[in-house]
């Protein structure tokens, strides 16, 4: 009998490129100008867990720019960051080598498509990921679930026979919304999330196996 196709559905930032920090860096330097510092535990809650960060802190200061305006001041800063300082996460090439022969991948992430794209090249990961979903890509980000919902629409598989790969709590709400079941990886800036909904919680991705896989799928 056939194996029922598969997919995996990884997040970048945190999941597959240790980037956290340098966004940070990215919104301090925005922030800067405006005599504002933000503290890692806030950058932590309000921008990696919730989502929400440059509203919350327009609003805690009542800056004179729009959140997007902040996110579009911000692009160019960490783009030029990735470019040069970006690293992989632990395990990445070892796990993608594992999945790759047994399921379909892809990447979902709030990221825009230049700086998605800028990663593949740099790590040669274009391999593993023929189609991918950037933020350009679906409506409202992650924590709703449109990203990983048309991710699973990009490798023709229904949402239950889809296991995603991610790093945060608004990952994983949208996971959950999206109707997939949700493994978390947590790392330095995300350990402190809040995880209860996830499905797994594996250390790094050295432990991403197929048998892990496997036991999450429906169906």
């Amino acid at each position: 009998m056939t194996t029922p196709v598969c997919g995996v559905i990884f997040d970048l930032d945190g999941v597959l490129i240790d980037s956290e920090g340098l966004y940070y860096r990215a919104y301090s330097d925005v922030l800067k100008p405006y005599g504002v510092t933000v503290t890692r535990e806030e950058y932590e809650d309000h921008w990696i867990a919730q989502g929400n960060g440059p509203e919350y802190i327009v609003a805690k200061h009542n800056l004179p720019i729009s959140p997007d305006e902040m996110r579009q001041l911000r692009s160019p800063i960490y783009l030029h960051l990735l470019e040069r300082e970006v690293t992989l996460m632990p395990y990445v090439h070892e796990a993608l080598g594992r999945l790759a022969s047994h399921c379909r991948l892809t990447v979902a992430t709030n990221s825009y498509r230049e700086h998605l794209d800028a990663v593949l090249r740099k790590f040669g990961l274009a391999q593993f990921f023929p189609r991918t979903v950037a933020r350009q890509d679906y409506q409202k980000a992650k924590p709703a679930p449109d990203a990983f919902l048309t991710a699973a629409r990009t490798l023709e598989l229904p949402p239950e026979r889809c296991v995603i790969i991610e790093d945060t709590y608004k990952g994983v709400s949208a996971a959950v919304s999206a109707g997939i079941r949700c493994i978390a990886v947590p790392n330095d800036y995300t350990r402190r999330n809040d995880f209860s909904q996830a499905s797994l919680i594996l250390p790094s991705l050295r432990e991403l196996t197929m048998e892990v896989v496997r036991g999450l799928l429906v169906g």
